[in-house]
């Protein structure tokens, strides 16, 4: 979903009613296409997000602490520089355009007051954050635009600013319905949905379509409209126009799954009962909820990368050993034929004469019924014999030895599909750099040789408190499930995991008290949502006291085993989890 026109007007009208008048305290830029600003006013501090990811670029206001690089950029330190300590005067916005302009009250380098303009230009791929001096001249921007790059339009230091070229599209807000109607009605050849996104400015896909639905109930050629569906077709303009106006609810369209797929400023009809809908009074709000999620994998996979392609080729060499080893054991069950072979010839090798390529013998394992035996014409029938007798011996070993190998890679199977599943969870550098501490230590990686960089503190477990008081921990990984299980947690502490599936350990401290079921309950809830089925429905975690979990012998982090439990059947909701967080993810 790309963010229109018409929503980030909303977005202006809702961060004006919030932070004009504000001062930037901070300055983060916590990768390179993001920006935070830290404002404070009278009622508060506020972080302002800017994006100029083409995936997902927009500016909001937003409730997430994203982690900030352990150096900050140079562009960071220059807006930094420029703009801490200065007061946000005005935003703007470029007719309907995807263009805001935050206007600051600051001061020069050696003290005079002077203006700043810091412009958010929301265009998928070309999106940018451009920061300029009074006289509206480029001081630099997230993406520097070169004549190699665009023969269009430059955006370098030192150049004057200027606007992307302007569509000669209808103004909703400011234009006559009836105009933008007959403007529409000039595009015959074009479908409905089409037409109304040619003709009017901020319109995003999904409201062309939601707008050709309303009027013929799904999309028709603009030429092939009759009177009615004109008459529609006006009457739609108007309501939207009115809803813009007296904006005070946004919609969300999810899955079932829970998975957000679309959002819009009206309510959306297009798409029957197959997405369940979700208001929301903030559009802020909204973003945080339908981007963060992605966001925050996206991040994740860029600064993980190659721990992601590490475990996903050591999974895949898992499997490919594991099936090899199948079909070898599976040739391995014919050894009790092999063993009567050897036997038969050992006890008749009187009656046989060499050079022979098959011995004809009686089975007396099988009431003497014939059978043919293969034999090598070169050897005798004791060195026949004796070869069948080797292939025996070596078919036992092989399915011992098979047996183990199995079991320890469907081991290391589940324990490589643990980490991958914590790495798809990790949020910051510091869980992703324990989880590469793990990795160095199981010998997956190799440990880098160098200057040894004093490591930071460990990270804690993530911390939950249940509706009625009881304490939850959450390991982020293996090593720290361990230590959160065997050393943390106490007898009588409560255990959980999801069955079947790779996810973290979580304890429920009991504090002296008896644990309530609303604790195990929503404790399960929190094991589910920390898990690989972490979007699956009904979702099986067992639970049991701490003093039934034990560790094998030599098993991999992570690992512990438990005899005696009980199962609660969860179905994990992101609302339920934020509500019960204690200590925000790092």
């Amino acid at each position: 979903m790309a963010l229109d026109g018409i929503t980030l007007g909303l977005i202006k009208n809702e961060l004006k009613e919030y932070i004009i008048g504000s001062k930037i305290e901070k300055v983060h830029q916590p990768s390179k296409n993001e920006l935070v600003l830290i404002l404070r006013t009278r009622n508060g501090g506020y972080r302002l997000y800017l994006s100029c990811d083409g995936q997902s670029p927009r500016v909001q206001l937003s409730r997430y602490n994203l982690e900030n690089p352990k150096v900050p950029p140079m562009l960071c330190m220059l807006l930094r520089k420029r703009l801490c300590g200065s007061t946000l005067t005005e935003i703007t916005q470029i007719s309907n355009d995807r263009i805001l302009i935050f206007e600051f009250d600051g001061t020069t380098e050696i003290g005079d007051k002077t203006k700043y303009f810091l412009i958010s230009e929301i265009m998928g791929q070309r999106s940018n954050i451009i920061l300029c001096d009074a006289d509206k001249k480029i001081i630099d921007a997230v993406k520097r635009i070169d004549e190699d790059k665009s023969s269009v339009r430059e955006i370098l230091p030192g150049l004057k600013y200027e606007l992307p070229p302007m569509q000669e599209k209808c103004n909703i807000i400011s234009d006559n319905t009836n105009e933008i109607v007959n403007k529409i009605l000039s595009y015959p050849e074009k479908m409905l949905s089409k037409a109304v996104l040619e003709c009017v400015e901020g319109f995003s896909p999904i409201v062309g379509r939601e707008i050709a639905y309303r009027t013929v109930f799904g999309d028709k050629q603009v030429g092939m409209l009759v009177s009615i569906e004109k008459e529609r077709l006006e009457n739609e303009i108007s309501i939207i126009k009115e809803e813009i106006i007296n904006k005070n609810s946004f919609t969300m369209l999810v899955s079932d799954d829970g998975i957000p797929f679309d959002f819009s400023f009206t309510n959306i009809r297009q798409y029957g009962t197959s997405l369940n809908k979700k208001e929301y009074d903030s559009i802020s709000e909204l973003l945080d909820d339908f981007y963060f999620e992605k966001d925050r994998i996206n991040r994740t996979k860029r600064k993980a990368a190659d721990l992601f392609k590490l475990l996903n080729s050591a999974i895949e060499r898992t499997s490919r050993k594991i099936n090899n080893r199948k079909t070898e054991l599976q040739k391995s069950e014919n050894r009790e034929e092999i063993r009567i072979f050897a036997e038969l010839i050992t006890a008749n090798q009187y009656r046989l004469t060499e050079k022979s390529s098959v011995y004809q013998l009686e089975n007396y394992y099988d009431n003497n019924n014939l059978i043919d035996i293969p034999a090598n014409p070169a050897l005798t029938p004791l060195q026949n014999a004796q070869k069948y007798f080797k292939e025996y011996k070596k078919a036992v070993n092989a399915e011992k030895l098979l047996h183990n190998l199995i079991e320890e890679g469907e081991q290391e199977l589940v324990y490589l599909d643990s980490v991958l599943d914590n790495l798809s969870r990790a949020d910051s550098e510091r869980e992703i750099g324990e989880i590469r501490d793990e990795l160095e230590q199981g010998g997956y990686l190799k440990i880098k040789k160098g200057n040894k960089i004093k490591k930071e503190k460990p990270l804690q477990p993530l911390e939950f408190m249940s509706s009625d008081g009881f304490k939850i921990l959450v390991g982020r990984n293996n090593i720290q499930n361990d230590i959160l299980t065997l050393k943390t947690a106490k007898n009588y502490d409560m255990w959980l995991h999801v069955q079947k599936h790779a996810g973290s350990h979580t304890v429920i401290i009991a504090d002296k008290k008896e644990i309530t079921e609303t604790a195990i309950f929503e404790a399960a809830c929190i094991a589910a949502y920390h898990s690989k089925a972490k979007d699956s429905s009904s979702v099986a975690v067992d639970y049991t006291l701490i003093k039934n979990v034990k560790k094998p012998s030599g098993a991999k982090p992570g690992k512990v085993i438990y005899n005696t439990y009980n199962t609660v059947y969860v179905t994990p909701e992101k609302e339920l989890i934020e509500k019960l967080i204690v200590e925000k993810k790092i």
